[in-house]
């Protein structure tokens, strides 16, 4: 079984709010870059397979990237996901039907329903915990995001 989704991550990290001493302001540069999105599945092992990249993710690259999770599995092998458009799309369809017979399997949670896809805790920890709140280069996002994906398991944990 493997949880799939994608999140996007910015060179300016999300700030929604933070502890600051008294009369001092808390800044971080806003200097806008380009926007990393990470698709990844969190496997039934507690491993995490992933892909990163620097370009709009697509239903094309959706397929692409089940293609590639269904080979790493020694088995059949039931993917869960949320109802985003790329993960529907009609230009896939004849794909999905080669997956089906290669053991892949997609289910789809319920509309709106986000608590019950546990890969969505994996993103908030990354982005909300486990990176520190500061302006990061495209290099730099790059390696952070890695390190994290990289060494789950071991450095980085969820609980459940």
């Amino acid at each position: 079984m493997a949880y799939v989704d994608e999140a996007g991550f910015s060179q300016t990290h999300p700030n929604r709010s933070a502890w600051t001493p008294v009369g001092e302001q808390h800044r971080i540069p806003a200097a806008r870059g380009q926007r990393m999105n990470v698709v990844a599945a969190l496997l039934g092992s507690g491993k995490v397979f992933s892909a990163k990249l620097w370009c709009t993710f697509t239903a094309e690259l959706f397929v692409g990237f089940v293609g590639l999770l269904g080979k790493q599995a020694d088995k059949p092998l039931t993917i869960i996901l949320d109802n985003a458009s790329i993960h529907k799309a009609k230009a896939i369809a004849p794909y999905l039907k080669h997956l089906r017979s290669q053991g892949v399997t997609l289910y789809f949670l319920p509309p709106y329903s986000p608590e019950l896809n546990r890969i969505e805790k994996l993103w908030h920890l990354m982005k909300h915990t486990w990176m520190a709140v500061k302006h990061r280069d495209a290099p730099t996002l790059e390696a952070d995001v890695a390190e994290i994906l990289d060494n789950f398991g071991t450095t980085y944990k969820m609980v459940f």
